[in-house]
């Protein structure tokens, strides 16, 4: 993502049904530096060997890293810079795999008007399957008057 890639609404620009998303395919480099940062060295990520031994048969990218794509786009799209994220919920269906294309959606579903709040769906897929969904609640800023 790029800086002209950022958009920015204020409260009073947001309405229900508006919708942004991203693509994003998966590398390798992604998992090892979320597993950095994170601290998660689960060898379901990181070890080849370990992975091919487990149900899913290779390395899957861990799901909060999945998850943080809906981050992306609360910060830099929809609401975007100035939002503060409140609350998530998360549902995992199926793992990301190194390769995968991950299209990650979010729409405004409410509105709520005492703390300028703003309730989100959320949804990732890999090829049209669902890899996770749930909701989001940010906090939008309002106009400035001038």
């Amino acid at each position: 993502m790029t800086i002209h890639e950022l958009r920015s609404y204020y409260y009073e620009d947001l309405s229900v049904g508006m919708k942004e998303s991203i693509m994003k395919t998966v590398m390798d480099s992604d998992i090892v530096g979320f597993a950095e940062i994170s601290g998660d060295a689960n060898p379901i990520h990181l070890c080849d060997v370990y992975a091919s031994k487990t149900r899913f048969g290779q390395r899957i990218a861990h799901g909060l890293y999945t998850a943080s794509l809906i981050s992306a786009i609360l910060g830099t799209r929809l609401p975007g810079p100035g939002a503060v994220y409140l609350s998530q919920t998360l549902n995992f269906y199926a793992p990301v795999k190194i390769g995968d294309v991950v299209v990650v959606s979010v729409e405004v579903i409410e509105l709520i008007d005492k703390g300028r709040r703003a309730r989100l769906h959320c949804e990732a897929e890999v090829d049209g399957t669902k890899v996770l969904d749930g909701e989001a609640m940010v906090m939008v800023p309002k106009r400035p008057t001038e």
